[in-house]
């Protein structure tokens, strides 16, 4: 039976001290920045994938433990742990996990921790339900900014832009770039869906904006385009 302790083996043993090196720079572990004292074991997303699926069958409390850690792979283990579950749960199970996800946003405390987990959970759970959480969460701290704009992808995938717009205007003086490149993401990606949508908006905003989160918002629009709404800035 897997374990946490079969956990620390197998972590020991995908560990790779030269690209955690590289990975404690990239999300910026250093003083005072924002992924201060995460610690790195070096191992790829996808091999974290496959040690997810190993420990599947991990309890809720053993869950918390990994969540608590200081070690970044073991958080994002654990939230990997927390999607394949909700994904295969009934809609009961799913209000437990939801529940117990929102619990731990100090835990989801770097940006690919919440992008790969906050889409297919608070996203997904909340599509068919009041979404006045996102709200209360766009007033928290970062992390809790940013899983409330990347929880909206999964509306957007659905065509429900209205919650993304409205993130999108509350958040536009935001002061963090991982703000600016989570609001300009999303605002892409409704582009993708409905260009007009996103046009509407920029007009509207585009003078507010960060220049951040528009050059992320004009991405895929083409160059001629591009140039014209960074000329108004």
């Amino acid at each position: 039976m897997n374990n946490l302790e079969n956990l620390d083996s197998v972590l020991k043993k995908n560990s790779n001290p030269e690209k955690a090196k590289i990975l404690s720079g990239f999300f910026k572990t250093g003083k005072g920045e924002y992924g201060e004292g995460d610690i790195f074991f070096g191992i790829t997303v996808p091999v974290q994938r496959e040690i997810a699926r190993d420990f599947f069958d991990l309890e809720f409390r053993e869950i918390q433990k990994m969540l608590d850690s200081e070690i970044h792979e073991k958080r994002l283990i654990a939230l990997l742990i927390l999607v394949d579950k909700f994904k295969k749960s009934d809609e009961n199970e799913r209000k437990e996990i939801f529940d117990f996800y929102l619990k731990n946003t100090r835990n989801i405390n770097n940006w690919d921790l919440v992008d790969l987990s906050a889409p297919k959970i608070v996203g997904v759970f909340l599509t068919d339900k009041g979404r006045e959480i996102l709200y209360k969460l766009a007033t928290g701290n970062l992390w809790e900014k940013r899983i409330a704009v990347i929880s909206t992808f999964a509306f957007i995938r659905n065509n429900d832009f209205e919650d993304s717009l409205k993130l999108a205007e509350i958040l536009l003086n935001d002061k963090h770039d991982l703000i600016h490149k989570a609001v300009g993401w999303m605002l892409r990606e409704i582009g993708k869906k409905d260009e007009k949508e996103l046009t509407d908006f920029l007009d509207k905003h585009c003078l507010k904006m960060p220049r951040m989160m528009l050059r992320y918002a004009i991405e895929k629009f083409d160059e001629k385009k591009r140039k014209s709404y960074l000329a108004r800035k």
